[in-house]
């Protein structure tokens, strides 16, 4: 429950409703696009737990404070229209909140990841986090399309400003849902090594040096590995995916409903076969998963590429393989630590994996507001050749991912797994 609360909060936050919200407030699709990828690079919050997950005592308590902090901000964020102030301020605040947002989100994410999965079967891990997405995917459908008719209906009366206030009141909702989801998790944990349930905690994990956290994470060939892939993968990603909301709404003149309606119908898609994925990832292997998952991705960015006004509907089908993937890349791209790193070194490794990977997928963003800013500053053109910014970077996207499915392939299925 508190995955798909938190989850509901996240869509609120993100595609069609924050890009009707930059908008609205005045900023251009390249800077749009470049907020939208703030995600990426927010991960690097989490290297900072590196440094403080062994002197926190009360990990649940640590999680809820900067947890339910980063809910909050990122329903504040549709109460900045309401305030006075030029473009530029309006624009600095929201920055300012996402960043601060991510920071409560991801300094507690690999801490909250390995506290709620301390209470799963190892051989099982798959099946559950699968089952988890489910009831994300299936109840957050449903949200999807409420929320999405609401502000459609109230654009239509040109009361944006009123839907921005029923999402920011929606949000505040599902923040408290989700401090009593966590309040009602386990006991009292008192140190990141220790398990959940104080009724079968184990002795606390040793304390361990800088250096030993080191020597156990990037001195893990295995690790660099994984640590490797992962930042192809999110560069391929963050280069493309953040200009899509605009795209959607400005250049195929889709609506924030019918975006929904989209985004609905993959989710189901991805609903159907997440227990399959999870199965397979168990049976196989976290990587085998993984690799799977990503040849959805790279024919989602392969049909992406021949995506024009005229060609409207490629966007279906590049939003349904595109989200089939995160079936088999989501929860895998967690749970394959377990494979390559020792237990006891979990949340140091997660932490690192994330916020090199997401620096990495946010510089991407970067590149990918030059090249769209210049061809539309060229007229939507490639060398004379109609196109519009987004088909290029789904080009390039897709050359990534398929070096991404090669990689898994050759290096990381080969590696030798652990059982822990």
């Amino acid at each position: 429950m508190q995955a798909a609360f938190e989850y509901f909060i996240a869509i609120l936050v993100s595609d069609a409703y924050l890009a009707k919200l930059l908008t609205h407030i005045g900023l251009d699709d390249s800077l749009i696009g470049i907020i939208a990828s703030f995600i990426s690079a927010a991960f690097l919050f989490q290297l900072t737990s590196v440094f403080f997950v062994q002197r926190i005592r009360n990990v649940k308590r640590t999680v809820i404070f900067f947890n339910i902090l980063g809910c909050l901000l990122f329903v504040s964020l549709y109460l900045i229209p309401f305030l006075p102030g030029t473009v530029a301020f309006k624009s600095a605040l929201v920055i300012v909140c996402l960043l601060l947002a991510y920071f409560g989100n991801y300094f507690v994410a690999s801490m909250l990841f390995k506290w709620a999965n301390s209470f799963v079967d190892p051989n099982k891990r798959g099946e559950y986090s699968a089952t988890k997405e489910m009831i994300s995917l299936l109840s957050g459908m449903v949200f999807t399309l409420a929320v999405g008719m609401v502000i459609d209906r109230l654009e239509a009366l040109d009361r944006l400003t009123a839907g921005f206030l029923f999402i920011a009141c929606a949000g505040l909702i599902l923040s408290v849902c989700c401090f009593v989801c966590l309040l009602m998790i386990g006991g009292d944990v008192r140190s990141a090594g220790d398990t959940a349930d104080t009724e079968t905690a184990e002795p606390a994990a040793p304390r361990h040096s800088l250096r030993d956290v080191l020597a156990n994470t990037l001195g893990n060939r295995s690790f660099v590995n994984v640590v490797i892939l992962m930042s192809l993968w999110h560069m391929a990603q963050y280069l493309t995916v953040g200009f899509l909301g605009t795209f959607k709404t400005t250049d195929l003149l889709l609506s924030v409903g019918t975006v929904q309606l989209i985004n609905i119908g993959s989710n189901l898609v991805r609903f159907c076969i997440s227990k399959p994925f999870g199965r397979y990832s168990d049976k196989t292997s976290y990587a085998r998963g993984m690799q799977l998952a990503m040849m959805l991705a790279a024919g989602a960015f392969f049909i992406n590429i021949f995506t024009t006004k005229t060609t409207w509907w490629c966007i279906i089908l590049y939003t349904i393989l595109y989200n089939a993937s995160f079936a088999g890349t989501n929860q895998n791209s967690y749970n394959i630590l377990y494979s390559y790193v020792n237990a006891d070194y979990f949340v140091e490794a997660m932490a690192i994996k994330n916020s090199i990977s997401g620096v990495l997928g946010f510089a991407a963003s970067l590149v990918g507001a030059k090249v769209l800013s210049a061809i539309q500053a060229n007229g939507n053109a490639v060398f004379g050749i109609p196109m519009y910014g987004q088909q290029l970077l789904s080009l390039i996207s897709c050359l990534m991912v398929l070096i991404c499915i090669l990689f898994l392939r050759c290096v990381i299925a080969r590696q030798k797994v652990m059982k822990q």
